[in-house]
Formats: structure tokens, C-alpha cells, sequence
């Protein structure tokens, strides 16, 4: 049997009947993690909280937490990311919003944690850094571990910028802290949000001493149908099977399941090559669906919400819903620093879009996050070269 849907579509009955049922249930899943590591040089962190709580005495209102930093270069930055990121980014996000609201300004509110995270590191680290120059105790342990410190090497042997820690050195462009290479590598995150279907999903999340050694889909495969610890563990010895312990190597896996069900699933067959996860992901879209029952159920559809990978400041911060107090004129975006009347400079300053965006528009910066952004833009140098710092995380 039937029922007319919107637009004259046909919806099965037994979907109806599945999406009453199933919007009667508590919609938060089961959060089942585990971790696992084998240290090389000591710089990856991890912070795990599965019970956060958006509104403080609401346990309703949760969300979860699940980050890795893999420091380089020193410890430093990854230690001071994990202590102070996640409230840089809450405190980002105004309090009175509801729960789509509040999944709506997170990405933003990510990238001004991301970058003021950074902005206060930098200026933390001028007066207390693990700074391989001048800390031999340092580079002792580092050595005695089996790693090795060095300058880069360019063609003819000359050695160039601040000792490094090797195996590794810098092999990215958006990290926090790195300021020997002046704002060239940026703290502005890539971010893409999903929808998880019914069934639950898995998340795997691991530094390079993983991805280094192994494909997604290796690090999928070897983890299949084991529990969220069991797996964690699996992978980093699968990683160091494969290339030997070269570098720090960390693994998170986070299971997300319904609440009927409090083990993983049974292993799904296995899929060859990179389809395995392209027909798991779909476009967020307002045109109608097929009218199968598959379409409408399918355990195994992840849908894409959100994504944004710009690292132009002016373009993360300008929110695309309408989502209520967000800007506020005397409140920096990035620090949430209060300004007097006129203090503020706008982000779309300079916009390469005048016709779009004009200059008196929000949302506003301080002065210093300003001055942040020039740099980062690469209008104006952010410190002088002399005073620059080698510490990072990723």
C-alpha cells in the first residue's frame, strides 16, 4: 500500500509507518570511542568528551568532541590547541539559539576558534616556547628517542630556517602556531558537516603516522566490525606493520549507533576501490527523490550539509543562514573581544566583490584580528622575521 505524498509522489506505507516510529525515538545515537597510540617523539594529543552539553543542566541538549593535535616541531602548540581551541569555539556561537540555529553558526564558529586560537598562541609563544634553538634539553630527548634535528636542506647543501624535528618537518598549509613561516600556513579550517542516516556511521580520526602508512580504505578494512577500541588499536599496529614506528601514531574511532543497537553492526561485504565510500555520500538538495523505497531508507546514505575550504577569512565569516544576534556590531567575530561604537573594521574591507559586500557591513573585527587577517592575506607581515617561532600543530 500507498500514500500520496507532496506533489503527488508515492510514498510507501511501510516508509511512512518507519518515519513515525522513528521520529518518536530520542534522536541522539549511541557515542561508543576508543583510542589508541604508539609514541615516537610525544607530541600527538587527543580530547575526547561524549557528553558535552550546549546548554549548561541540560542533558538533552549534548554534543560530542573528538580531536586529535599533532604537534611538530615541539609540543607546545598542540598542548595549548587542546586547552583552549574548543572554548574559543563555543564561545564563538551566541547562547541563545536552538539546536538548528546552533548547527548552523558551528561552522563559523569554527573557523574564528581556529583562528584566535592561533592569533593567541603566536602572541603566548613570543615570551614561553619549546623553541629547538635554544632549548638543548629538548633537542637531547628528541635524539635519545630516535628522531633527528636539522635544518632544512636546499640544492647545494646550504641549510635554511629554525632546526626542525625530523622524521616529518612541515609538510602542510593550515596548521596552528607555525610562525617560522610567516602566515603563509593558515589557521582556517576546512569544514564539511553530514547528516549520519539511521543506521549510524563510524569515524576514524588519526595523525600522520597513520595516514602516512595507510589508505582510508586500508585503515577501513583492517578496522571492520571490530568495537571502536578494539579497531583504534588495530589500525595503529596495521600503521606501524607498514612502515615501522617513524613517527608519533594515534588513532581515534568513533562509533555512532542507534540506540537499539549497542555493538556495531555485522561487517558489511566488502566493496572494491574508492566506491566503496562515494556512493555512501549525497549533495544536500531540494529537488524530489525517486520514489523507491530504497531511496528513502538506505542505511548506508551519509548527507552532505555543509562543506567550505576557502582560507579567506571575509568569505568563512559571512554567514549563509539567517540565523538570529550572530553579528554583533560591538563584539569582535574572530575574538569576541568587545569595541566601542566605530572600533570595528569590517571584514569585507578591501572585498574583492565591492558590488556585494560593502565596507560598512558586518560582521566586524578588532583591530589586532585585523591585522591577523592582512597577514593572513598577505598584505602586511604579521612579526618581524627575526622573532619568528618553529612550533605547530596540525
Amino acid at each position: 500500500m500507498a500514500e500520496k505524498a507532496e506533489g503527488n509522489q508515492m510514498v510507501p506505507l511501510a516508509v511512512l509507518l518507519k518515519r513515525e516510529l522513528t521520529s518518536e525515538k530520542n534522536e541522539k545515537p549511541e557515542i561508543l570511542h576508543g583510542q589508541a597510540s604508539q609514541s615516537k617523539k610525544g607530541e600527538d594529543f587527543t580530547l575526547l568528551k561524549s557528553d558535552c552539553q550546549r546548554i549548561p543542566g541540560d542533558g538533552v541538549t549534548t554534543f560530542s568532541v573528538f580531536a586529535l593535535f599533532d604537534g611538530h616541531n615541539g609540543s607546545a602548540a598542540a598542548i595549548y590547541a587542546k586547552e583552549n581551541l574548543l572554548n574559543n569555539i563555543l564561545c564563538a556561537i551566541p547562547s541563545d539559539l536552538s539546536r538548528d540555529e546552533w548547527l548552523a553558526a558551528l561552522p563559523r564558529a569554527l573557523v574564528a576558534g581556529f583562528v584566535k586560537t592561533d592569533k593567541d598562541f603566536q602572541t603566548k609563544a613570543h615570551t614561553s616556547d619549546h623553541r629547538l634553538e635554544v632549548n638543548e634539553e629538548e633537542v637531547e630527548r628528541i635524539t635519545a628517542s630516535g628522531g633527528e634535528v636539522g635544518r632544512l636542506n636546499v640544492v647545494g647543501g646550504a641549510e635554511i630556517g629554525p632546526l626542525r624535528c625530523w622524521p616529518g618537518g612541515l609538510c602542510l598549509s593550515r596548521s596552528i602556531g607555525d610562525m617560522d613561516v610567516g602566515e603563509f600556513i593558515v589557521p582556517v579550517p576546512h569544514v564539511k558537516q553530514v547528516k549520519l542516516s539511521n543506521a549510524g556511521g563510524r569515524l576514524i580520526i588519526s595523525s600522520d603516522g597513520v595516514w602516512d602508512a595507510l589508505t582510508f580504505e586500508m585503515a577501513f578494512n583492517c578496522s571492520r566490525g571490530l568495537p571502536a577500541d578494539v579497531a583504534a588499536s588495530q589500525i595503529v599496529k596495521e600503521a606501524v606493520r607498514v612502515k615501522g614506528l617513524r613517527d608519533d601514531t594515534t588513532c581515534i574511532v568513533v562509533d555512532m549507533l542507534p540506540l537499539e543497537k549497542i555493538t556495531p553492526s555485522v561487517p558489511l561485504p566488502k566493496r572494491q576501490g574508492i566506491g566503496v565510500f562515494k556512493h555512501m555520500f549525497r549533495k544536500k538538495s531540494c529537488e524530489s527523490t525517486s520514489h523507491s523505497d530504497r531511496d528513502y531508507s538506505d542505511p548506508d546514505l551519509v548527507e552532505e550539509i555543509y562543506e567550505e575550504g576557502s582560507a579567506m577569512l571575509a568569505k568563512r565569516l559571512e554567514a549563509e543562514y539567517p540565523i538570529r544576534n550572530l553579528f554583533k556590531l560591538f563584539i569582535c567575530a574572530v575574538c569576541q573581544v568587545e569595541m566601542k561604537p566605530g572600533e570595528g573594521v569590517s571584514v569585507h574591507v578591501d572585498s574583492s566583490q565591492p558590488g556585494k559586500q560593502r565596507p560598512w557591513d558586518g560582521p566586524f573585527l578588532c583591530q589586532g584580528c585585523q591585522e591577523k587577517k592582512e597577514a593572513m592575506e598577505g598584505k602586511r607581515p604579521s612579526r618581524d622575521s627575526s622573532s619568528r617561532r618553529s612550533t605547530g600543530s596540525e
